[in-house]
């Protein structure tokens, strides 16, 4: 039985790791999320992922020790998107949404912040124990001050403590928290919400806010109206752009083509 299974609904994919007991993940693991992931972000007809792993008590508990213990180096090849599959994926200009059921550790919270939309379980928890290993918790040290009030982020990755899914929430990391029996029908919503969107509106709004990280305010402006980002290109030119303008104008739902 493959550790990664999906299935599709039209232009949903849902992606789900099944690794007992922990969804933990080696490097084997993560290069077929990679693939996965890169295999969904060049799929046209594909428009929103979904990330879920099997089990409630663990979403995952990040980089597999065990393995590390037998030979899998932690600077070894993670594959095509990094770790998780999804971290480093160049241009993954597509929403993927996050289901979280229990325990998101260290490699697997940060495989959560990788993800655009989080929806949780209101058992679930995090937490960064890299710290008590002797170890940095790469991923999250560059985006939880990002993502959250800086001196928060700090006591995290500094304390290695644990954070309930309701301070999770309290900060912003997390959309949504509900029952455990009502995480796959609300992030299914979500993930039929997007997929009637606009799929290259999606991918400028991904690219600009990912790219713009590194850029003055101005700089990133002038950046979309000389359409410099690539997606942003794309868009102006695009039938879908004036289908936007064509189906306000006559007061009906605009059909988008992804083109």
């Amino acid at each position: 039985m493959s550790v990664i299974t999906t299935r599709t609904e039209g232009a949903i994919l849902e992606v789900t790791l099944d690794r007992p007991k922990a969804n933990a993940i080696d490097l084997s693991t993560s290069r077929l999320m990679g693939e996965t992931f890169r295999a969904f972000r060049d799929d046209p007809v594909l428009r929103v992922a979904i990330l879920k792993t099997a089990g409630d008590k663990f979403f995952s508990a990040g980089w597999d020790l065990k393995a590390a213990a037998d030979g899998d180096a932690v600077d070894g090849d993670y594959g095509v998107g990094g770790f998780g599959g999804l971290q480093e994926l160049v241009d993954m200009n597509k929403p993927v949404i996050a289901a979280v059921s229990g325990m998101a550790v260290g490699g697997g919270f940060e495989l959560a912040l990788s993800c655009d939309l989080i929806y949780a379980a209101d058992h679930s928890s995090f937490a960064l124990p890299e710290i008590k290993a002797g170890t940095l918790a790469d991923a999250a040290t560059v985006k939880l001050p990002k993502r959250m009030p800086y001196h928060v982020a700090m006591d995290l990755l500094l304390t290695g403590r644990w954070m309930d899914v309701a301070e999770a929430h309290r900060w912003g990391l997390v959309n949504e928290v509900m029952p455990a029996d009502r995480l796959d029908q609300r992030v299914w919503e979500v993930a039929r919400l997007l997929a009637s969107g606009p799929p290259l509106v999606f991918a400028a709004i991904k690219e600009v806010a990912r790219e713009a990280e590194s850029m003055g305010f101005q700089e990133a402006m002038n950046w979309i109206t000389k359409r410099k980002f690539r997606t942003v290109d794309t868009l102006y030119a695009s039938e879908d752009n004036m289908e936007g303008f064509r189906a306000f104008a006559e007061k009906r739902d605009p059909v988008w083509k992804g083109r």
